[in-house]
């Protein structure tokens, strides 16, 4: 058997107890941050049955091909998220460390795209609320669409940069062999974390970009 005793923390009787723990801190914490995005598309539907043809005039003046491509870039990190965890469970380290690694740099790569976004809704005055002034779309309701797709995506891109932290240094911890077929519980837990990233821009993305 191999030796887990390094991996336990001294106030847990075992480390199956502690894993158990571990997983059900963050399940609670992932819990906390769907309450948090649920509240703001609940936010969301109200204004939009308030102003349905607005949200759907400034929707379509999103990127829309950018918004495809951000999508396809995160659901794929979430792929390589996951085979670095297959990875570490089966003893391939190196392998690991690499898809890790991309998942890292798939995350930059979605940070620089929504950036590339805001810079042109900058430019174009599609701003929230009192600094809206898109001369092409005048009506009531559009500056509040462009207030929720600010604050949802700018929750959506800390959460983002937040993630991209957590896995750099898990990054570093596997490639150190923190991590091993014994134990990878730090590693599942932050692939849970972006997996709820991912998760909730599969919500925005229709609702701000297809609707």
């Amino acid at each position: 058997m191999p030796d887990t005793h390094v991996h336990r923390a001294h106030h847990f009787q075992d480390l199956g107890k502690q894993v158990h723990a571990e997983r059900l801190g963050m399940w609670l914490f992932l819990g906390t941050e769907v309450l948090l995005f649920a509240g703001l598309f609940v936010g969301y539907s109200f204004y939009r049955t308030l102003y349905p043809h607005a949200f759907a005039e400034a929707s379509h003046h999103l990127d829309t091909p950018f918004g495809t491509l951000e999508t396809f870039d995160l659901i794929t990190s979430s792929l390589a998220m996951a085979l670095g965890i297959h990875f570490t469970r089966t003893g391939r380290r190196r392998l690991s460390v690499a898809a890790v690694a991309l998942t890292i740099l798939m995350g930059l790569a979605f940070l620089g795209m929504h950036s590339v976004e805001y810079r042109h809704e900058y430019l174009e005055g599609m701003l929230p609320g009192q600094y809206y002034h898109f001369a092409e779309l005048p009506l009531a309701g559009a500056s509040l669409f462009f207030t929720m797709y600010f604050l949802m995506t700018g929750l959506h891109s800390l959460h983002v940069i937040a993630g991209v932290g957590v896995l750099t240094y898990l990054c570093v911890r596997t490639y150190r062999g923190a991590y091993s077929p014994a134990y990878q519980t730090p590693l599942e837990l932050g692939g849970l974390y972006w997996h709820l990233v991912d998760m909730i821009w599969i919500f925005l993305y229709p609702l701000l970009y297809l609707i």
